[in-house]
């Protein structure tokens, strides 16, 4: 059996290995394969096995090679694989949910703590000379902001909505939830669901962990950043879409969103002319939150799971069914 890895480098930048898939077959791993269809056919191959992050498998790409059985997405979101497509060539696609759900948590809340203290622009401020300089025993650059008593906005409360919010509660912030499934059960003096014009109004800082759907995409735009608070926190470490950049410039710029910080943009990598390089009070960093090498462990060892589980004839996490 023969099994290609097209896009490997960023799961398995050398930290760790593939043997637990290569125990299954003959393995050809490529760090990068690109969207280049004829490169994509010509990499897959006659493999029975295909593990993909980002490489796209459309419908085009999935007729020319006919002697795949199996597409593993490597991440949870699995829009790069054209699934009706797949199923209807007999194709299982699976993913791996749940693996980085402690890590973006734990990134989305170091995130809003830079913007709320700004600790890489005052250390390198002091590297500057500026405290040695200053006549007072401490200084700041900009505003520090105390968490406990706001209220943060969750826009998606599945698994990693809930460990963000479990950190967020421990900081003294009350919580507001928008998602079409909800479990009353959680509620409690420091969590509630609400309406999605409840979270914009209500909300200091709203953070995405919500899908990229229909519904969702562009549900930061220009008229709903206007229901919100004066001031208002964004943080997006879903999917890029989700946001409309050029209206989270604009009102970052005129200062109607106080900070905004992303792991996700539109295009990625992000373009020299993604407005939200000339925005003011923004971080942007580059797709990590997923990222720890714990989190690309379980990444890992999911995938084998998921394969083992397909070679044993009855597969998990389809996506295709």
């Amino acid at each position: 059996m023969k099994i290609v890895v097209l896009d490997g480098y960023t799961l398995n930048p050398g930290d760790l290995n593939w043997n637990g898939i290569r125990q299954y077959g003959e393995l050809e791993v490529y760090n990068r394969t690109g969207s280049n269809p004829e490169k994509i056919i010509g990499n897959i191959g006659d493999a029975d096995i295909v593990f993909t992050n980002k490489t796209p498998l459309q419908r085009a790409v999935l007729e020319k090679v006919p002697s795949v059985k199996y597409i593993g997405v490597l991440a949870t979101g699995y829009n790069v694989v054209d699934t009706g497509a797949a199923r209807e060539m007999g194709i299982i696609v699976t993913n791996t949910p749940a693996y980085g759900t402690l890590a973006v948590a734990q990134f989305t809340l170091a995130l809003i703590l830079e913007i709320c203290h700004h600790i890489g622009e005052h250390s390198r401020a002091v590297f500057n000379g500026d405290w040695t300089k200053s006549a007072d025993f401490c200084f700041w650059n900009y505003p520090l902001i105390e968490l406990a008593g706001k209220t943060m906005g969750l826009i998606g409360f599945g698994r990693i909505g809930q460990a963000t919010a479990k950190i967020a509660q421990s900081f003294g912030l009350k919580i507001l939830a928008y998602d079409s499934v909800q479990y009353p059960d959680l509620e409690s003096d420091t969590f509630k669901y609400a309406t999605i014009g409840e979270l914009f109004s209500q909300s200091d800082i709203i953070s995405l962990h919500c899908p990229l759907f229909e519904s969702t995409m562009g549900i930061i735009n220009k008229d709903n950043i206007a229901k919100m608070k004066d001031g208002v926190i964004i943080i997006n470490t879903s999917r890029g879409p989700l946001v409309v950049e050029s209206d989270l410039c604009d009102a970052l710029n005129s200062g109607k969103v106080a900070g905004a910080a992303v792991d996700v943009v539109s295009v990625e990598p992000i373009a020299q002319d993604n407005p939200l390089l000339k925005a003011k009070n923004c971080i942007i960093t580059p797709h990590i939150a997923w990222a720890p090498k714990e989190s690309r462990t379980r990444l890992m060892n999911t995938t084998v799971e998921n394969l083992d589980a397909f070679l044993k004839g009855n597969p998990i996490n389809v996506v295709n069914l």
